[in-house]
């Protein structure tokens, strides 16, 4: 059963997510320009030209003068190929930088060849798999830290302390078809809160774009995260989680008690919808750093809208994974089901390497999560 559900895993992620077919073997240019630059537009006016020759590359253009996100961005590629000449144009193509323009006859030789060589160096990374074709495997990253990072976060105590005690609830009751309603609207709804707060995220790191105090923030608070979860490790023997104890949870017990406890399924429904709520937005006092990094990653990738969201999406169900098959399983068996505090121990003291290293390329080797 778990090696179907691995496999079934990744032929998700290589159908649905970006970069995983091989429809072309397209070379990118990263041309970063000024408006009142001439040699900038020269350049430009050139790889126009030279785009009719070779067809096989794309030009990223960004306009640096009015555009903080795509100063940042340029930085980050001066740092990376420690580039002290801060002129434009500035051109990335693979491994290789350019900075100004001359003519087409020097400089513009030195870019076709660049953008050739790449062309054809971009071969080696295409990999056949059988039924599905080439794959480029320099596309995985962002997909494999998603999974990764969605995984981290739901095997915590804090994300299942209140399904278990919901699983109890429902295992007294008769009705199967209200048991699956309710117990499936608390995860759907669970679900839906924290794929709210992670949009959230998002949009307020694209809304303020990539200015260097707030990455340096985000990076803090991953390493600060990170060394929470490795004290927590060593300090928390049973992976407990601290933040359901006391009497806001026995509180939550008895709301979640009195919901399902109601004759009306209406009220019954309503009541844990609204309770999923409650114990989410408590649940992201344990993990908010991860979600905080992740979408700040996600933000380095400049990717379009809509795979932002869907990246979103991909994190929510591997959080929510381990919920669901030890919801399904309860109301299969009808026997109480959970996973031992030596797995969520696991979770934190590889969440807590995983969220040091992150937080450290975050701060001084940005251009490195740029998937």
């Amino acid at each position: 059963m778990k090696k179907i559900l691995f496999f079934s895993l990744i032929f998700l992620q290589l159908l649905f997510f970006r970069g995983v077919f091989a429809a072309s073997e397209t070379v990118d240019v990263n041309l970063f320009y000024s408006k009142t630059c001439p040699h900038c537009h020269e350049e430009i006016e050139f790889l126009k030209e030279l785009k009719k020759e070779i067809p096989g590359f794309e030009v990223n253009y960004f306009e640096i003068s009015n555009s903080e996100k795509s100063l940042e961005l340029m930085r980050a590629y001066q740092s990376k190929f420690e580039i002290r000449n801060s002129g434009v144009p500035l051109t990335i193509i693979g491994e290789k930088y350019f900075v100004g323009f001359q003519s087409s006859e020097t400089t513009g030789m030195l870019i076709k060849e660049a953008i050739v060589g790449n062309s054809e160096k971009s071969n080696d990374t295409f990999v056949k798999i059988p039924f599905i074709g080439q794959v480029d495997y320099r596309n995985f990253s962002l997909p494999v830290l998603t999974f990764v990072l969605g995984g981290l976060d739901g095997f915590n105590p804090c994300a299942m302390w209140v399904l278990f005690f919901l699983i109890s609830l429902l295992l007294g009751m008769k009705d199967r078809k209200r048991m699956w309603i309710l117990g499936g609207a608390f995860i759907i709804s669970s679900a839906f809160v924290y794929f709210l707060f992670m949009v959230a995220w998002l949009n307020f790191f694209l809304f303020i774009g990539l200015i260097f105090w707030v990455r340096m923030a985000i990076a803090i608070v991953a390493v600060a995260s990170g060394g929470y979860y490795l004290y927590d490790y060593f300090t928390n023997p049973e992976g407990a989680c601290k933040v359901s104890g006391g009497k806001g949870a026995q509180k939550i017990f008895d709301r979640l008690r009195e919901a399902v406890g109601r004759k009306s399924f209406w009220f019954a429904f309503v009541g844990v919808v609204f309770l999923a709520a409650a114990v989410n937005l408590v649940e992201l006092v344990c993990s908010a750093g991860l979600p905080a990094v992740f979408t700040q990653i996600l933000t380095l990738s400049e990717l379009p809208a809509w795979e932002y969201y869907l990246y979103i999406f991909f994190y929510i169900m591997i959080f929510m994974l381990d919920d669901m098959i030890i919801f399904a399983i309860a109301m299969l068996t009808l026997n109480a089901v959970g996973i031992s505090g030596k797995y969520s121990k696991i979770s934190r003291i590889v969440g807590g390497v995983l969220m040091l290293i992150l937080g450290i390329l975050l701060a001084f080797k940005p251009n490195w999560l740029m998937f």
